[in-house]
């Protein structure tokens, strides 16, 4: 696969080298993942609850080998029964979609992350107006799962504007990410989802996301973190870009 410039062949070793290290990082085996994708939005957080899901090819213009990637990995259809009752004890409106498969902002890390695919996959999406309180709250009721060895991973972007990835000016990027690890990782984990939660008021925001859906799952993931603290634990620069993952717990 090419990429344009400024990437090149290896722009995204660091991250694939990350991904593939995820698994071994944890201090066990998860027993299934929720992916709260950045790719899938309803009116309100909706689980998929396939047992089987297919593949959504959400993307156009690529290679065309990257229309016949498969990613077999078994939903949990108990597990977003689960999902599901969390949100509801929590006063929180959801549905489910028992057809959903995985879009490209599962199943591409997903392929790196557990390439035999044997650990079950459950998918959550965004709610559409992407209010970044409400989305924290979601996470918030859905903080059991982590008793339960379930991983919640939120997949998005630290930056993403589309129309000046490609442009190598890097300012608007390092800006927002030094703002965003600053606040995600405040030792106070209430004080950091407060400041994520005021995230366009950031310098840069509307620069690194003029639209917020790749931001947003971070939402999610720190309102499950309890009183877990975060950490960056990816940082990188592609296409001149600063791009920073996180994790609590």
């Amino acid at each position: 696969m090419s990429f344009p410039p400024p990437f090149g062949a290896h722009a995204f070793d660091g991250l694939r080298h990350y991904l593939a290290g995820l698994l071994a990082s944890l201090p066990a085996p998860p027993t299934a993942i929720l992916m709260v994708s950045g790719h899938w939005e309803e009116a309100v957080p909706t689980v998929g609850s396939a047992a089987a899901p297919g593949m959504i090819y959400d993307y156009y213009g690529f290679p065309e080998h990257t229309y016949t990637l498969r990613y077999p990995a078994p939903g949990d259809p108990a597990l977003a029964a689960r999902v599901r009752r969390l949100l509801s004890d929590a006063g929180i409106a959801n549905a489910e979609d028992p057809a959903r498969g995985f879009d490209h902002g599962v199943f591409v890390p997903m392929l790196i992350v557990d390439p035999d695919a044997r650990i079950p996959v459950v998918t959550l999406s965004l709610r559409r107006d992407l209010d970044p309180a409400a989305h924290v709250a979601i996470g918030a009721a859905l903080t059991p799962l982590r008793d339960d060895g379930v991983l919640i991973i939120g997949s998005g972007n630290s930056f993403h504007n589309l129309r000046t990835f490609f442009d190598g000016e890097p300012e608007a990027a390092a800006t927002f990410d030094a703002w965003l690890t600053e606040a995600a990782t405040q030792p106070d984990p209430a004080a950091a989802r407060a400041r994520l939660i005021r995230w366009a008021e950031a310098p840069a925001a509307r620069a690194a996301h003029p639209r917020e859906e790749h931001l947003i799952p971070l939402m999610v993931v720190a309102g499950a973190a309890g009183d877990d603290p975060g950490r960056r634990v990816f940082h990188d620069v592609i296409g001149g870009k600063a791009i920073s993952g996180y994790a609590y717990g």
